[in-house]
């Protein structure tokens, strides 16, 4: 998926950064916002399209910004911003070193790692906020497991499902270059 220009690259990052906006007003709005977790979903899509650079940048970019409408809140922000640039990061790079010649389990190989990493950076970086900030509150590892990883489940049950279907859709509609050439080649 490295065959697209910058500019088709910095307009896809764009596009994902503007849903880390309005994915969590709208979901918040239903009260799903924290279950379902609408933020992470364009950073991981970014990473897995675009490599590492751009999935990271998403990954600042898109909670800062979507602080401006009070979530994240800009406490939030301080291990939202880690937890969300490492999923970028993470999904690109082992998009970049991962090939098995299927594409799904290329995207599952990516996600996974990058879910399990980012979560623990978020979980460390919001340590840090409570024990330097003096925010009054207390960090509960069991809490935050809890809050982290089995309070989002079902958005975490959602990225793996609907992240891979629409990556395969992109293709199939040319939005992106395929990952693998799958027409055999007659010599």
């Amino acid at each position: 998926m490295n065959q697209m220009s910058s500019v088709k690259k910095s307009c896809i990052c764009a596009i994902c950064i503007a849903l880390c906006y309005v994915l969590p007003m709208a979901f918040h709005a239903f009260g799903i916002g924290d279950e379902l977790s609408p933020m992470h979903n364009p950073v991981l899509m970014c990473g897995l399209l675009l490599g590492p650079g751009y999935g990271a940048f998403c990954g600042i970019a898109g909670p800062i910004i979507s602080s401006t409408t009070g979530m994240p809140s800009f406490m939030q922000c301080f291990y939202m911003v880690p937890e969300l640039a490492v999923y970028g990061l993470v999904t690109g790079l082992m998009m970049k070193l991962v090939h098995t010649k299927k594409l799904c389990l290329d995207l599952y190989i990516s996600m996974i790692p990058a879910m399990l990493l980012g979560r623990i950076v978020g979980g460390l970086a919001q340590r840090l906020v409570i024990s330097v900030m003096g925010t009054g509150e207390t960090f509960n590892i069991a809490i935050w497991a809890l809050g982290y990883f089995v309070g989002t489940l079902p958005g975490i049950i959602a990225q793996l499902v609907l992240l891979p279907i629409l990556i395969v859709m992109l293709e199939k509609a040319r939005v992106i270059p395929k990952r693998y050439n799958t027409s055999k080649q007659v010599s």
